[in-house]
């Protein structure tokens, strides 16, 4: 039998549902493989073998879309009664009493957590190197970072820590590790998922999003984020919402490469050797803001991307926005007035937050109510252009990131606003669709001569999940990224 890390997730799932594996197994296989590599790696910022065997005993008979599934809690996802430090000095030793509705929703879909994957302070930057601890260090190269917010979870995936795990994304905080550590990172359309679902965020920037090494497993932990139904429709605690394709339409489409039929509003049937129509752009709503410059390394991801979709005969072209000036004077008043609610008061707490942390809760609190509803009237306003912007186009196709991944320690740790810019330079493509609330989906394309993995971003429709699904399944057809491991591995 293969080693069990060398499953991909949907042949876990499938040796479980026969009995070929128990969820036991799986447990202490992956625990083994975590207790050998987290010091190095920084995935886990607290392990729970104790709670996850004691969830092993209480598993019952196979149920549940991911029964027995091993996986992990970001540091931002409260568990109740698991201390949860949020990436922060401020916040050590708090243990919540309720858990986030995330952990209720992958519980209920059978999954067993075996702990708490690292991420930054307060989920704000995009990278990972709280200084509360630890560093998630990139698997291809131990000195450079893992991006963030959801860096624990991607490190944990691409070292086989973990065959797939729960991320979330306001600016870009699933497909940033993602592209940066060589996995496969999903931000879902604005209303799609019942928790973490961007509705009940401010601007309706955060949602919540799966990363795993393949298509298919990224679609079935997808499909377990959706798992709790009443009459086959997802049940959501809000009046808006995206309407979900029908259970096992999104592991389809990226087993098949395909989507069937109008289901979740796709029109047509796009089979492998269908075409779709895809624009290809360089754009970023902060071009006119800050110097974005795209690196030769994420130039030739993005040329080796769309050279394999144009061999798969789709309909590529030139593609650009309108320009967006007004956008990142709009962007930066809404996340340092996010972060102005950060439940934080007390003045030795808010001393013990980091540099960029710190300036953002004091920045935020200071914005004006008048400044943040212009705010997000601009931001709405690029929202719709945007969409309206992507004209009969079924996707658009970005670089996944500007650079290569950053060094550990890149980031200015003195000077929050230059902090800042570097985040921006280094992800000009990400926070606008959280702005606009449009899916996206980043997966490797091509490694540098050094051995680190760069990527493309696909954007698709408003709920055009399977649309991305399918065309990253047909990728990895040509591209094989799956086959590739890391020097940890």
């Amino acid at each position: 039998m293969d080693a069990l890390h060398e499953l991909t997730a949907v042949e876990l799932r499938d040796r479980l549902r026969a009995g070929e594996l128990t969820p036991a197994e799986v447990t202490e296989h992956f625990l083994a493989r975590i207790a050998a590599r987290n010091d190095e790696l920084g995935a886990f910022s607290r392990v729970t073998a104790d709670l996850a065997r004691e969830r092993v005993a209480t598993l019952g008979p196979p149920s549940g879309t991911l029964w027995g599934m091993p996986t992990g809690d970001k540091d931002l996802f409260a568990r109740a009664g698991v201390p949860t430090g949020f990436g922060s000095r401020a916040l050590a030793g708090f243990v919540p009493e309720v858990s986030d509705g995330v952990v209720l929703d992958l519980d209920a879909a059978g999954t067993v957590s075996l702990g708490r994957t690292t991420a930054p302070e307060l989920g704000f930057p995009a990278y990972t190197e709280p200084l509360a601890g630890p560093v998630a260090r990139n698997p291809w190269d131990l000195e450079r970072g893992a991006g963030g917010s959801s860096g624990g979870a991607a490190v944990a995936v691409a070292a086989g820590m973990l065959p797939f795990a729960p991320g979330s994304d306001g600016g870009g905080s699933v497909r940033i590790p993602a592209a940066a550590c060589g996995v496969v990172g999903l931000k879902p359309s604005r209303g799609l998922l019942p928790s973490g679902s961007g509705v009940e965020a401010p601007g309706g920037l955060v949602t919540n999003g799966p990363l795993a090494r393949t298509t298919a497993d990224t679609a079935l932990l997808l499909e377990g984020m959706l798992a709790r139904r009443a009459d086959g429709r997802v049940a959501h605690p809000y009046t808006l919402r995206t309407e979900a394709a029908s259970p096992g339409a999104y592991l389809a489409a990226a087993q098949r490469g395909e989507v069937a039929g109008a289901d979740c509003g796709q029109g047509g049937a796009h089979g492998r050797g269908a075409r779709f129509r895809l624009g290809v752009t360089t754009w970023s709503a902060w071009d006119d803001y800050y110097e974005i410059a795209v690196s030769p390394g994420a130039t030739a991801a993005l040329d080796a991307g769309v050279a394999a979709l144009a061999g798969l005969g789709h309909e590529v072209a030139e593609h650009r926005w309108d320009p967006a000036p007004e956008y990142g004077d709009a962007f930066r008043s809404l996340w340092m007035g996010g972060a102005s609610a950060v439940p934080i008061d007390d003045e030795a707490a808010l001393d013990r937050l980091e540099p960029l942390t710190r300036w953002l809760v004091g920045r935020g609190r200071e914005v004006p109510a008048r400044e943040l509803v212009e705010a997000l009237r601009t931001l709405s306003a690029f929202e719709r252009r945007l969409i309206a912007g992507m004209g009969d186009l079924d996707a658009v196709v970005t670089p996944a990131l500007a650079m290569t991944p950053r060094p550990v320690g890149w980031y200015d740790a003195e000077d929050p606003d230059r902090n800042f810019r570097q985040q921006c330079q280094y992800t000009p493509f990400t926070s606008w669709l959280n702005v606009a609330g449009l899916p996206a989906i980043t997966v490797p394309t091509q490694w540098t001569d050094d051995g680190l993995p760069m990527g493309i971003q696909i954007i698709g429709r408003p709920g055009g999940e399977l649309t991305l699904l399918a065309l990253a399944a047909q990728l990895e057809d040509v591209l094989r990224w799956p086959e590739r491991r890391p020097p940890v591995w």
